[in-house]
């Protein structure tokens, strides 16, 4: 379905920003009262709360990101790739997007995004997500009591996972390290997330070197 570039202005929890303002199904189906544009440059008339940049060939991301920021509204933005890689996703974060994903990703994931984007969180690639991960841990530790702030916060198995989470590990490294279930871990990482009063596992690592315990 393609759709007019400039349609009246209204007000849609979804757009879409595509290069030939195209939606796809996938993105109709995740949100039935989505709309979409082209990415023709010039102020978009009208007003979401996220809005989905799909990446197109010959610009830079930065720059794509930039112009949908400068129509966005202060709308979080989300950023598909029909060609996602770590190095297109490193760009899109260092231009201020909320998240980075498959253009083509199943409606169920698209709304995962929107919930973790809503709730101020990053929607991050895993194989990304541990290179960042990486990068956090490679930073100079500060010297300090290394466990009294997280003891008075979490619980000795919640340490454990929040450790192992903020080092890359995945929840199923994670359920193989400390011999519990998936569900279990995934259980454990919500807690810690409002104990600790973060929305991802990037703030995590660095709310846990800021406690002085990585």
């Amino acid at each position: 379905m393609h759709l007019n570039p400039y349609p009246s202005v209204h007000t849609t929890p979804h757009l879409f920003i595509s290069p030939n303002g195209e939606m796809l199904p996938r993105w109709q189906q995740a949100f039935a009262q989505a709309s979409a544009v082209t990415s023709a440059d010039g102020a978009l008339p009208v007003a979401s709360e996220f809005v989905w940049l799909r990446l197109r060939a010959g610009l830079s991301v930065a720059e794509q990101v930039q112009r949908a920021r400068d129509v966005a509204g202060g709308a979080p933005i989300i950023v598909l790739s029909d060609t996602p890689s770590d190095d297109e996703g490193m760009a899109a974060f260092s231009a201020s997007a909320r998240g980075y994903c498959n253009s083509h990703a199943s409606p169920e994931v698209l709304r995962q995004v929107a919930t973790v984007v809503g709730q101020g969180g990053l929607w991050i690639g895993e194989s990304l997500m541990a290179r960042l991960l990486v990068g956090v841990n490679r930073l100079p530790a500060r010297a300090a009591s290394p466990s009294q702030a997280l003891q008075e916060k979490l619980t000795e198995r919640e340490r454990e996972v929040a450790l192992a989470v903020s080092r890359g590990a995945s929840n199923k490294e994670v359920a193989r390290q400390l011999g519990i279930t998936e569900r279990t871990v995934k259980a454990h990482v919500s807690i810690i997330f409002t104990k600790l009063a973060v929305q991802d596992r990037l703030h995590l690592a660095l709310r846990i070197r800021e406690l002085h315990i990585a």
